[in-house]
């Protein structure tokens, strides 16, 4: 028997290294894919993961990803981790070059991976029952707010091809998961967003009790990969219990209302 094995974007940092770590915690081979390719060397040697650097803004080089995959092994699974945010500007005064890097980091990759990795996928399903893709989003997809504009319509626009996706697969033994996770704290998504400012990128999660981590996120990836596969987990929004909507963040110790 061949082992199951996922192909995670993202792979050099934060969620996507994450996810890399939990999937073959639990027996998958695993392939990690990021631009870094010195962050890939270090996690291979770390898990024991395979991992090819690739740009996926750039796609000749997600032709030369597919080909190598598609030699290497079948594909049971896509986790499209990859993707970011760039600039907390007013709509009047964004940068027209952060928004199109956000549509094509998040939208458009997305859509380069779907079209190669879906005859491997079909091919996989076909031998072993089923295959995955599984997509992660974020409450900006759901939810707008003032200097968010170019993220929360770029990942608007991710959640609604997956959505898509899924109905143009129905009939298909192939599972279109979406997970939309709020706050999580990683080394690089804020303070690449706010242009490598630190000071102001761990001033966003001052005082928050327990944000979400990236290992949170890996969790219900890999549970959601892991289910029986007639059990499609079509979307799970997931915040940190601070965060009770995308607006209403608690600062401060979490703690039980008094009685009195």
């Amino acid at each position: 028997m061949v082992n199951r094995r996922a192909v995670v974007t993202g792979a050099s940092s934060g969620i996507g290294a994450a996810t890399v770590r939990e999937l073959r915690s639990r027996g998958w081979d695993v392939v990690g894919v990021a631009r870094r390719e010195d962050r890939l060397t270090a996690l291979v040697s770390e898990t024991g993961a395979s991992a090819i650097a690739c740009d996926l803004t750039d796609s000749a080089a997600v032709d030369a990803l597919i080909a190598e995959l598609e030699a290497s092994g079948p594909v049971h699974a896509l986790v499209q981790v990859a993707g970011g945010a760039r600039g907390t500007d007013r709509i009047e005064d964004g940068s027209v070059e952060d928004w199109q890097w956000m549509f094509d980091a998040n939208v458009l990759s997305t859509q380069r991976l779907v079209k190669g990795l879906l005859p491997l996928l079909r091919r996989a399903a076909a031998a072993d029952g089923h295959a995955d893709t599984v997509f992660v989003t974020s409450t900006a997809a759901q939810t707008a707010y003032a200097g968010g504009a170019g993220y929360n319509a770029a990942k608007a626009a991710e959640a609604m091809l997956v959505r898509v996706l899924r109905q143009e697969l129905n009939g298909e033994p192939i599972r279109v998961v979406e997970v939309a996770p709020g706050m999580v704290h990683t080394e690089e998504f804020t303070l690449n967003r706010l242009g490598g400012d630190s000071v102001a990128a761990e001033a966003v999660y001052a005082g928050v009790e327990a944000p979400l981590v990236a290992g949170d996120v890996a969790d219900v990836i890999a549970y959601a990969l892991d289910a029986p596969g007639h059990v499609n987990l079509d979307l799970v929004t997931m915040r940190p219990v601070a965060q009770s909507a995308q607006h209403l963040l608690a600062r401060g110790p979490l703690r039980v209302r008094s009685a009195e």
